[in-house]
This record gives structure tokens, C-alpha cells and sequence, in this order.
């Protein structure tokens, strides 16, 4: 009799151990950083029911020659890929690859950059695009040279993303230098097409912009956010507005991301990600650990984004513990 009791009293104990893992479990976060690394400008999004990063290799300039991309089923557990495209495959370029964007269209995956941080129009580099057959490349130069190489409405040709709008229409929002400009792409990426005036680069920079532009549709709504402050310093940090119309009139509405002293500073250039067919919204942005002085240390992080009731961004709170685990399958 004792022998069945002391049995019993064993299962249940194994039982409420195995229950209490299996709380654990669920609970488990992601963590801030969510991998290991000095990566920044994270381009976030959902390829294949699987979340995928690409980051720029934050590192001095001259060091930034390639980039690494990162892949995860439930936002928690991340896969590194390394060198999923280098400057040994972009022959124009040779320094500073940045700040990612990436789209899949027509079973090719189109990977832009911009490259060699350009000054002046007297320069070779700008904004490029790699392709691959699958997210994590490798990927080749697509054009042989940049997609664009030149200063239009004193936007430097950096941190383009690339905006799929209800109606089909791709367009490439990009701009350093506090410029912002808007421009329609050909259907095969190759260049860009002329809008009903004629023009082909327009300017739709908000007040504060000063560069990492990024886009999404919302109740029918455009939502524009864009970065402000230096990105060496700890006052980086993410605004937004709501139009129409990509095109806007945007009018600045406010800072939903920045430095929280306790946690990091210079939180900043970020990206959204939207579970399919869900009010659901992540925010992946890049950050600087507190007491850092090398402004190429900066972090990838991950948290919640939400909505008020009238549709305007809650501020967000940038925390440790990142988010819950959030398969998608």
C-alpha cells in the first residue's frame, strides 16, 4: 500500500513539474536583443509562414561589406544566414552596405541596399538591388549597377523601402538628409516610371524627418513613420503620420519610440511587421545599450506596437523581454 502510495505521489509530482515547464514554455520571450550581434536598421517581415531580419552589420564603414539575414518561426528562436550578399557580388560597391529592404515578387526575391555613402553626384554608389531564389540568397547584383546613383530634392540616396499599395503599384520611398522623396517602380525593377505630372522623384518629407522612412495601410489608412535625431546619439527615435494617400500631405503626429533611460538609448530606424490577416503589429527597431560610447554598437529588438481607439499609435515601451513566442503556423 505504501509502495502505491509513494508511486502516486511521484506521478503527480512529475505532473505539476511537467506543468509548470510547460507554463514556462509558453511564456517564454524573445528577449531583447532577439540575436546575438551589432546589427542595426532591421528590415522585418513574413516570407513562407517564417519571420525573417535583415539587418545592416553595424560596424565602421569600411567594414561593412556584406550582410547577414536571420530567420524564425515564432519571433523567439532565431537562425543566422550568413553573407547572403557581399560587395565580392556588387562589384560597384566597397563600403558602408546598408539599411535593407526586401520584397518578393513574381518568385524572386529582390533584396535593395544602398552602398558606399555617397556625398555628391559626382560619386559612384547609391541605392541597389540584389535577387535571390529564396530568402536567404545568396543574392546577385541584379542590374550590374545602382538603381539609383544621384541626389534628387536633397534626398541622399539611402534607406529606401519598398511600399506595395492596395492597387498593385510598387513604389520606392527612400531619402538621408533630412529629404524624403517618393518614387513609382517599374514593373520589373529596373528603373522608375513618370507620375501624371511628369515628375519622377517626389518630395514628401515630413516635419522632423530626417531619414529611415517605412510604410503600411491601416483601416485604409497610410501610415508613415520615419526616424529623427543622429543615429550615434541617444535621442534617435521613430515619428509618424497618417494621410490618405501615400503621397500624403503628411503631418507629423508624434514620437512612438525612443530612449527609455533604464532600458537603452538611440532607439531608432525601425520596421513593422502585421500578422496576415490579423490587428496584430511588431515593431523591430535597432537600439543602443545603456553606457555605450561606440556608436556602432546598436542592437536588433523587437516589441509590441498598438493602437488607441481612434487609430493613432500608442507609445511604445521598449523593454528586455521582447515578445512572446508567435508561431504563424
Amino acid at each position: 500500500m505504501k509502495k502505491i502510495i509513494l508511486k502516486s505521489s511521484v506521478l503527480i509530482f512529475i505532473a505539476l513539474v511537467a506543468l509548470s515547464l510547460d507554463g514556462i514554455s509558453q511564456e517564454q520571450t524573445s528577449g531583447n536583443p532577439v540575436f546575438d550581434g551589432w546589427y542595426a536598421d532591421p528590415e522585418g517581415i513574413i516570407f513562407n509562414n517564417e519571420y525573417w531580419i535583415y539587418p545592416t552589420y553595424s560596424a565602421p564603414y569600411e567594414e561593412q561589406v556584406f550582410m547577414d539575414a536571420f530567420s524564425s518561426a515564432d519571433m523567439v528562436q532565431w537562425t543566422k544566414h550568413k553573407k547572403i550578399i557581399d560587395t565580392t557580388a556588387v562589384k560597384w560597391a566597397n563600403r558602408a552596405m546598408w539599411a535593407p529592404a526586401i520584397i518578393k515578387k513574381d518568385g524572386h526575391y529582390f533584396l535593395f541596399f544602398a552602398a558606399n555613402d555617397i556625398q555628391s553626384n559626382d560619386e559612384k554608389g547609391g541605392i541597389g538591388i540584389g535577387i535571390a531564389e529564396q530568402p536567404e540568397g545568396p543574392y546577385k547584383d541584379y542590374l550590374g549597377k545602382p538603381l539609383l546613383d544621384k541626389f534628387h530634392n536633397g534626398a541622399q540616396p539611402i534607406d529606401q523601402f519598398i511600399f506595395h499599395d492596395k492597387d498593385g503599384q510598387y513604389y520606392m520611398i527612400y531619402g538621408g538628409w533630412r529629404h524624403c522623396n517618393i518614387v513609382k517602380m517599374k514593373d520589373d525593377f529596373t528603373g522608375f516610371l513618370p507620375f501624371e505630372d511628369g515628375t519622377v522623384f517626389k518630395e514628401i518629407t515630413p516635419e522632423g524627418y530626417v531619414e529611415g522612412p517605412f510604410m503600411f495601410i491601416r483601416n485604409g489608412k497610410y501610415y508613415f513613420m520615419w526616424s529623427e535625431g543622429g543615429w550615434t546619439g541617444p535621442n534617435y527615435s521613430v515619428a509618424y503620420a497618417i494621410a490618405d494617400s501615400p503621397f500624403g500631405p503628411f503631418k507629423r503626429i508624434g514620437k512612438i519610440l525612443k530612449q527609455d533611460p533604464e532600458v537603452a538609448t538611440g532607439a531608432g530606424h525601425h520596421s513593422v511587421i502585421q500578422i496576415p490577416g490579423k490587428d496584430e503589429y511588431y515593431i523591430v527597431y535597432h537600439r543602443r545599450p545603456l553606457s555605450e560610447t561606440d556608436g556602432n554598437h546598436r542592437v536588433t529588438c523587437i516589441d509590441r506596437m498598438e493602437f488607441d481607439e481612434n487609430g493613432f499609435i500608442k507609445p511604445v515601451k521598449i523593454t528586455f523581454e521582447g515578445v512572446k513566442a508567435r508561431p504563424l503556423k
